[in-house]
């Protein structure tokens, strides 16, 4: 609560008598718990059910010590703010608890603030709540705000925000430091519904990035079982994107796990001068986007609309046994409009996309394109491109400003469309594609490359030496005989199944990425099997080579 300070307690020594030894105690103080209930009255001490207080104004009065709990009546809506103040919590040990008792979720309804904030403080957890907004476009806050601007630079320990939903904000839950370099670590966002938002479901933000200077606002985020949907993008919004997901930035060490993210941007600016993504990062390193499905999402511009994406200044992350369908965009993309050197050594495998593109296809199912590139490893995955309703688009799309990228051991299927299309001089040492199978079922088999077509493997291979290693060709352009036809028809999670391949045409005949060139290429496909040595081609181990 705001101005709130915590009582200092002094722990008495005790002396040990038969040895002469003092030793002080570990004394904690005890922990209170307020009670808020709508049938309440705000004259009565709040520490019980039964002499709950009335309204989160008068619970806003009052200290939260380390340890103690503030509890809304389930069921019930308050109207106002909950705010824990920089001299309130701070115990990563004794965390404050904000959430909901008796049956049911507890709703706290903002108008001009957010629902739930956390200021210049740690050790709090957030659970069983639900929090709305008027839909107002907030400058930097959240739905649940959690936001440091301490000028010692400090990270603040341990947040957790569990079983809640969030919608109404510009963000529903925001994470953000400045430029001191004040931020948190070790938060945790679990099982939380994040919809309705303006700009983005779960957003983490710090100061502008140096790459001179890598820092971080925050360390060690941990997002799981997070349903952000629904977030619809600000039509008025032309400076800058609306509409997304899930969005990293200004982190270090972060994993998102087992979440969704769909039908998010469909009020996105036309104007904008880029489109909203399912789930992204920015700024950020050591991130892992993993088991998550992106889909249904869109842009109201000429770019982006994708499913997963690692945008400026993204280095040692990995997107890895994802599945992304059904974007406006491509299924995922790597991107930097920075020359820095700091995009580098990313790694996108054992993902699967199908149907992208619908309604920019030109930018296919993995789109890789930007100023500064460096050292992006793409191996296993399963990138299928059927045609949409504003027309064909390639597997896999490349643009100029890439070094050291590699594309390996993929499945690139294309219904009347190119295989690969690369814009510009893109040379070996700049890209290497190699062990990957191309398969075209309507018989228009050609990739783009350079401005000149390719009307087969071979062709191409002898043109830009692309698919040898070693000095051998490799690659193959054979159907992979998924379990769901040439080009399935994935409308949710559990469809993914249907791009198991279902004979033993590139069972065990991917290259072997460890001994031929140092790449740990993980122990298990998309969906959780065991990988053998050689690995198959593409995101999943053949049904037949079971």
């Amino acid at each position: 609560m705001r101005g709130s300070t915590t009582t200092a307690v002094a722990a008495a020594a005790l002396l040990l008598a038969a040895s002469g030894c003092g030793a002080t105690p570990h004394y904690e103080p005890p922990s209170a718990t307020y009670y808020v209930a709508p049938g309440g009255d705000d004259q009565s001490s709040g520490t019980s059910p039964g002499e709950a207080w009335r309204t989160l104004a008068r619970a806003e009065r009052t200290g939260l010590a380390p340890g103690d709990k503030l509890l809304l009546e389930g069921g019930a809506r308050f109207s106002g703010t909950i705010t824990v103040g920089e001299e309130e919590a701070g115990a990563a040990d004794r965390p404050v608890t904000v959430g909901s008792y008796g049956g049911g979720r507890a709703t706290v309804a903002a108008t001009n603030s957010p629902g739930i904030s956390v200021y210049n403080t740690a050790g709090v957890e957030i659970r069983d709540v639900k929090v709305t907004g008027a839909g107002r476009s907030y400058t930097q806050e959240g739905g649940i705000n959690i936001y440091s601007d301490r000028e010692d630079g400090a990270k603040l320990d341990r947040v957790t925000v569990a079983d809640v939903e969030v919608s109404g904000f510009r963000a529903g839950i925001a994470v953000g430091g400045t430029e001191s370099g004040s931020g948190f670590r070790d938060v945790t966002v679990r099982q939380a519904e994040v919809y309705g938002n303006k700009d983005v479901g779960l957003l983490t933000y710090g100061p502008r990035f140096d790459a001179a200077k890598p820092a971080y606002a925050h360390r060690d985020i941990r997002i799981e079982g997070v349903e952000a949907h629904h977030n619809t993008g600000d039509p008025e919004l032309t400076e800058t994107h609306s509409g997304n997901g899930i969005i990293l930035g200004g982190v270090q060490e972060a994993t998102v796990r087992s979440s969704r993210a769909h039908d998010n941007g469909t009020r996105s600016s036309a104007e904008a001068p880029a489109g909203p993504v399912g789930i992204w990062a920015y700024d950020a390193a050591d991130v892992v986007l993993e088991e998550n499905t992106s889909y249904r999402n869109h842009t109201g511009s000429a770019v982006d609309g994708a499913g997963f994406g690692l945008d400026a200044n993204v280095s040692g992350s990995t997107i890895q046994n994802n599945l992304a369908f059904q974007n406006d965009g491509p299924g995922y993309y790597v991107y930097t409009n920075k020359k820095n050197g700091a995009h580098r050594e990313n790694t996108i495998r054992y993902n699967v996309a199908t149907e992208n593109g619908r309604k920019l296809p030109v930018n296919g199912a993995l789109a890789i394109h930007g100023q500064d590139i460096r050292n992006l490893n793409v191996y296993q995955n399963t990138l299928v491109m059927s045609d949409s309703p504003n027309g064909p688009g390639p597997a896999v799309r490349l643009r100029g400003g890439q070094s050291g990228v590699t594309l390996r051991n993929n499945i690139l299927v294309t219904e009347r469309a190119p295989l690969v299309t690369a814009e510009a001089d893109l040379r070996p040492r700049d890209v290497v594609m190699q062990g990957n199978d191309y398969f075209e079922p309507t018989g228009s088999w050609r990739i783009d490359w350079d401005e000149r077509t390719f009307p087969d493997l071979d062709a191409w291979r002898a043109a830009t030496g692309q698919e040898r290693a070693g000095g051998r060709p490799t690659g193959l352009d054979t159907d992979p005989c998924f379990a769901g036809g040439a080009l399935p028809d994935i409308r949710s999670a559990a469809d993914a199944r249907l791009i198991v391949p279902d004979c033993a045409a590139l069972a065990g005949k991917g290259l072997d990425l460890r001994s031929l060139f140092g790449t740990e290429a993980g122990t298990v496909d998309y969906f959780g099997r065991t990988v053998g040595t050689p690995p198959p081609i593409g995101a999943a181990v053949p049904s037949a080579s079971e």
